[in-house]
């Protein structure tokens, strides 16, 4: 009798994309098969706020967040890394799957997304369901650490210890991967989201000046720090008087704003401490040579990786393209999805 089984697989693997999915709480990126990054776009959706129909998804969404009238809201559907609206977030893997694989194909895509270490069994379920319904075929969930580590080409593979910090918009996980299993994992819910909050409630408090989500966000990237810079620097910040409700300016230095981070920097440096102290001996002495590496959007935070090298002894290397690395750990994965396929990790 004719096997048509590797006819089948052929057909299905032609008439589909196979695509990878970090799926942010600040950004979404995606990864087609054989393409590499096609889209990074911004976590966000506006919807119409009586009929829940969507408006925009994306960067055209993250331009009305704080600007929309009273019928529309711009919302993030992702919060903590984790689904915090599980119909919004359908519809925004929808769009951007729509996006990156056209209307027409003749097999829906087999999707890896990658998800916090912490997450629970129903949030798990909820990432699974919502892209089925949003039109995967099959879907693997493959833990953000292990991404991250596979991303910046870190040999996880190897006997030997490897240390992995990955900071994204909702959570900081934290992983020591020997033999492509952890040794140790932790998810910390504490990010660049934090980080912003910390600098809208420091402004609120110091000069009763209201400022939102995307100013807080360009304070941190344009004079946020972790340690003293070589020369401080100062920005001028427009908001609105909490006391006069007009529009008012002000100026605030790298000092202070290093100050308000302060809090949500330290926790981050604590997991990494627990990650050491939970280290076996033979894995710790790997990590003398090796060293921690950070990825995610916060690696990129001025002296963070002198920081947490002066805390830990340790050396400490920012990958190369930390903001991507969760996502080229999913098209990696892609390349052998059979094989991952068999277990989640």
């Amino acid at each position: 009798m004719l096997n048509l089984t590797p006819l089948i697989g052929k057909l299905f693997s032609w008439g589909s994309h196979d695509i990878g999915i970090d799926l942010g709480t600040a950004n979404t990126l995606v990864f087609v098969r054989d393409k590499g990054i096609v889209l990074n776009e911004p976590s966000v959706v506006a919807i119409y706020k009586k009929s829940r129909k969507v408006r925009a998804v994306g960067l055209e969404a993250k331009k009305m967040l704080g600007r929309t009238p009273d019928n529309i809201a711009a919302l993030r559907p992702m919060k903590d890394g984790v689904i915090a609206d599980f119909e919004v977030t359908e519809a925004m893997l929808r769009y951007f799957m729509r996006k990156v694989c056209g209307h027409q194909r003749f097999v829906p895509p087999r999707v890896v997304i990658a998800v916090p270490s912490g997450i629970t069994e129903v949030e798990r379920r909820a990432v699974k369901e919502s892209a089925i319904r949003a039109g995967a075929r099959e879907v693997l969930l493959l833990q953000e650490p292990m991404a991250a580590a596979i991303g910046v080409g870190l040999p996880i593979d190897e006997p030997a210890a490897s240390m992995i910090v990955d900071i994204g918009g909702g959570t900081t996980e934290v992983a020591i991967i020997s033999l492509s299993g952890m040794v140790f994992t932790k998810s910390l819910r504490v990010g660049g989201d934090q980080m912003d909050l910390a600098i809208i409630n420091h402004l609120k408090k110091k000069y009763n000046l209201l400022i939102g989500e995307r100013m807080a966000e360009n304070i941190k990237i344009a004079i946020g720090s972790a340690m003293p810079l070589d020369e401080e620097v100062e920005l001028e910040v427009k908001g609105r008087g909490t006391i006069t409700g007009l529009p008012q300016t002000v100026t605030v230095s790298s000092i202070e704003v290093r100050e308000a981070l302060l809090d949500a920097l330290n926790e981050i440096v604590e997991v990494i401490h627990q990650a050491l102290d939970k280290c076996p001996p033979e894995l710790a002495a790997d990590l003398v040579d090796r060293g921690i590496v950070l990825a995610g959007g916060g690696a990129l935070v001025r002296n963070l990786d002198r920081k947490i090298s002066e805390d830990s002894r340790l050396p400490v290397i920012i990958a190369e393209n930390p903001l991507k690395a969760v996502a080229n750990g999913t098209g990696a994965v892609l390349q052998n999805l059979s094989f991952w396929l068999k277990e989640e990790y």
